[in-house]
């Protein structure tokens, strides 16, 4: 999905289908309250290392890495390379923005050519 728009997509839809990621976005909202400190990279700043959120998450390395793939396609939370690990963060303004798609108005608007179903 490119970073320049979010559009109301199946990315989107998909990462916010699942309990695991919508947990992964809730402890990267306050990182110190639920990771421990890292030795490379700091929790806030860099993000936590994706093995931190294997571990608490309960699942292994890989299946982990396709929740955060997912996350990421989305462009809910945004990975850096640190040495050989990858530290993950949310974006606060992607998110922000999905949350503004979310609660806006679903339907096309009416136009030329395009009707409104009755009570919508």
């Amino acid at each position: 999905m490119p970073n320049s728009d979010l559009p109301l997509g199946l990315e989107l839809v998909k990462a916010l289908a699942s309990e695991k990621r919508l947990l992964i976005l809730e402890w990267l909202r306050d990182p110190r309250a639920h990771f421990p400190v890292q030795r490379d990279g700091d929790l806030v700043r860099d993000g936590v290392c994706s093995l931190f959120i294997a571990d608490k998450l309960g699942v292994s390395q890989p299946t982990c890495g396709e929740h955060l793939k997912i996350l990421s396609r989305a462009g809910l939370i945004r990975g850096t390379k640190i040495k050989q690990w990858v530290f993950y963060q949310r974006d606060e303004a992607r998110i922000a923005a999905a949350k503004e798609l979310l609660s806006g108005d679903w339907l096309p608007r009416a136009g030329p050519g395009r009707n409104r179903p009755a009570g919508l």
